[in-house]
Parts: structure tokens; C-alpha cells; sequence
């Protein structure tokens, strides 16, 4: 089992960068294939970022691509969002999410089991 504390959140103006930071307990981190999801009020909840077990294999949502980047660092138990260029529809809570990297597609929410609290991004314009 995986618990993930998602940090680095806040309010910045429209062209600012922020990197949030998932923090994951447990000793089989390394396993799981961890993804960033956001959702903003009254929207569904959008695939953003997904990393493979390895972290050789990324994905990103097409509105995000060529902004935001996802790490990670299993010796530290993290995965990171480098999130630049924000813009104001980035506005949303930012959620970390955990599975055991079942088929690749990293974009399905089915593809994670377990959910942080999510850490509040607000981008003003």
C-alpha cells in the first residue's frame, strides 16, 4: 500500500512556475507508476502527468505538453509536477495518484489505486 502527501501548491500570477511534490510512504514506491490528475470546480477530473515505475516512460495531457513535467526520485519516495508558463485555466486541485503500472496507459484514472488529499494551485491572470 502506497499514501501519497502531495505539497508545493499556492497562488502565483499567469507565466509563474511552480513544482509540486508527492511524497509516498511505503517500501514498494518504486513499483507503482505514479500520475498527477487536477480538477477544477465543477469540472471532471483531468489526467495531467503519469511516470512509470522506472520513470523511463512519461505521459501528459494535451494541455499541459510542453509546460509541465513530471519526475520522480525513488531513493527519495517523490515524485515531482514541474509545472511553467502557468496559465489561469490551470487553476485546480492537483491530485497524486499511485498504481502498479497495470498497462502503461497512464492517463486512465483505473490505472491507480491509491489518491492523495490534493494541494491547491491558483493561478490569477
Amino acid at each position: 500500500q502506497v499514501q501519497q502527501i502531495e505539497s508545493g501548491g499556492g497562488l502565483v500570477q499567469a507565466g509563474d512556475s511552480l513544482r509540486l511534490s508527492c511524497a509516498a510512504s511505503g517500501r514498494t514506491f518504486s513499483s507503482y507508476a505514479m500520475g498527477w490528475f487536477r480538477q477544477a470546480p465543477g469540472k471532471e477530473r483531468e489526467f495531467v502527468a503519469g511516470i512509470s515505475w522506472s520513470g523511463h516512460s512519461t505521459q501528459y495531457g494535451d494541455s499541459v505538453k510542453g509546460r509541465f513535467t513530471i519526475s520522480r526520485d525513488n531513493a527519495k519516495n517523490t515524485v515531482y509536477l514541474q509545472m511553467n508558463i502557468l496559465k489561469p485555466e490551470d487553476t485546480a486541485v492537483y491530485y497524486c495518484a499511485a498504481g502498479l503500472d497495470y498497462s502503461g496507459s497512464y492517463f486512465l484514472r483505473a490505472e491507480y489505486d491509491y489518491w492523495g488529499q490534493g494541494t491547491q494551485v491558483t493561478v490569477s491572470s
